[in-house]
């Protein structure tokens, strides 16, 4: 699992990597699918925990507060800034100790590979959010997308507690595995 976890890790970076840049910094005040964030503050999301928090957790460091306060897009170069960030995160996630044991979160304890796997559906999630906000698409490979799609389901309930997910929404059963994963996660893959 470790091995194809990484695997999988890998395709999201890089596929989030080619949509930062296509991002045009004239539409960053865009709405995007996610209800209440401009693409501003959905960019600013994705690039903190999807590659700074990415490398911390797989340090087992904390994410330094001035971090959250951090408007990446300030920075004209902002995605090569997170494409290079993306590298790092991975190079630590490549070290076989941060796949092993558990992680403290500061609020709650899970294994390294379930945390991996909640950090490969945000990059892919968002990287979709992203993608669609700004005339793109996201892609993933089926085996990626089905890694997405059980984190969401095993995850969903927990999301929405706390408004991370929206209300599921319904897709014929033979829809792609992905776009079941957005549609579990209560985004509607066929406006992307």
């Amino acid at each position: 699992m470790t091995n194809d976890s990484h695997a999988h890790l890998v395709e999201c970076a890089a596929e989030a990597a080619r949509i930062a840049h296509g991002v045009p910094a004239a539409r960053l005040g865009d709405p995007t699918p996610c209800t209440g964030w401009d693409l501003r503050t959905l960019v600013n999301h994705w690039v903190l925990y999807t590659s700074h928090g990415l490398e911390h957790r797989a340090l087992r460091t904390q994410l330094p507060g001035k971090l959250t306060e951090t408007d990446f897009t300030a920075d004209p170069d902002w995605a090569d800034a997170y494409a290079a960030q993306l590298d790092r995160a991975l190079a630590a996630w490549s070290d076989p100790a941060a796949w092993e044991g558990e992680i403290d979160l500061g609020y709650a304890t899970l294994p390294a590979t379930d945390l991996a796997g909640l950090l490969i559906k945000e990059t892919a999630v968002h990287g979709w959010d992203v993608a669609t906000a700004t005339g793109q698409e996201f892609h993933v490979s089926e085996g990626t997308a089905a890694l997405v799609l059980d984190v969401v389901l095993r995850h969903a309930d927990l999301y929405r507690q706390y408004d991370g997910f929206a209300a599921p929404v319904e897709l014929p059963y033979d829809a792609p595995v992905f776009a079941r994963a957005l549609a579990a996660s209560g985004r509607d893959p066929r406006i992307g």
